[in-house]
């Protein structure tokens, strides 16, 4: 039977809420998840009450409220991070994140043969100007893209002009390869639908071991997608590191905001 008890407990106002994800590394505990959009409390007994995601809302839809709800259970908490951790541990192909973070050789494959997982590295010839009838060339240099898919170690980010796009920008602007891209290494991520949590970790380990020289966060202007600039940000300080850092706004008609 489930003991309720007055206490203070978190409340979060979805009218304020943009599904930026910024508060869910904040809680330790794990109570805090994005579904269907918005911030949400997954349950009463994971949330202390101490309120440490509250700094952590840029749109500050989060307060501290006392009112009947179930006891804090630390062991229920234990039990729950537990549980997300072996779901992170779980790269997209189903391959143990363990064997991801060990590949780093060119060329070389996931135990499962994932090829989209497979690190490679390729060369681009430089050419002046559009050519009548032809396509512009990509500018991208390597594979992966997918921050969930890029080993921490793979060759292509060490020293590396860093391109963290949200996902929408490549189609909304036309000159994404020519003007972003170019003789940067690119990352993709959706700060909304992605895993946050799991986007921040592998960042932050990413900074940590690829000496990158700098990151231009590249997103769309509609305001949860700004969550990927909160993100870098975090990360950026999570790995100890100085890293000049750009943003660059995406309007949804193609245009460059800032």
């Amino acid at each position: 039977m489930q003991t309720k008890v007055l206490r203070k407990i978190v409340k979060i106002d979805e009218e304020k809420c943009n599904g930026c994800g910024v508060c869910v590394p904040a809680c330790a505990e794990g109570a805090l998840q994005i579904i269907d959009g918005k911030a949400r409390l997954v349950s009463e007994k994971y949330c202390d009450g101490l309120g440490a995601c509250l700094g952590e809302c840029p749109q500050g839809a989060i307060t501290i409220e006392e009112r009947v709800v179930e006891e804090f259970n630390e062991e229920a908490v234990e039990h729950h991070i537990h549980v997300q951790r072996q779901a992170r541990e779980k790269a997209p192909c189903g391959c143990p994140s363990a064997a991801v973070s060990q590949f780093e050789k060119v060329d070389e494959k996931l135990p499962c043969g994932c090829s989209s997982a497979t690190v490679t590295q390729f060369e681009r010839t430089e050419t002046k100007g559009a050519v009548q009838g032809k396509p512009q060339p990509s500018m991208l240099r390597h594979w992966p893209v997918q921050l969930a898919l890029v080993p921490p170690g793979a060759p292509f980010l060490q020293g590396a002009d860093l391109l963290l796009a949200a996902d929408c920008v490549p189609f909304a602007y036309a000159g994404f390869h020519q003007d972003l891209l170019k003789g940067r290494a690119l990352l993709v991520a959706c700060p909304k639908l992605d895993d946050f949590g799991a986007h921040l970790g592998k960042l932050t380990e990413i900074l940590r071991r690829s000496d990158v020289k700098s990151i231009t966060v590249a997103h769309m202007e509609v305001p949860c997608c700004s969550g990927l600039v909160h993100m870098v940000k975090q990360a950026i300080r999570l790995s100890g590191k100085n890293i000049p850092l750009k943003e660059v706004t995406i309007g949804m008609k193609g245009d460059i905001k800032t």
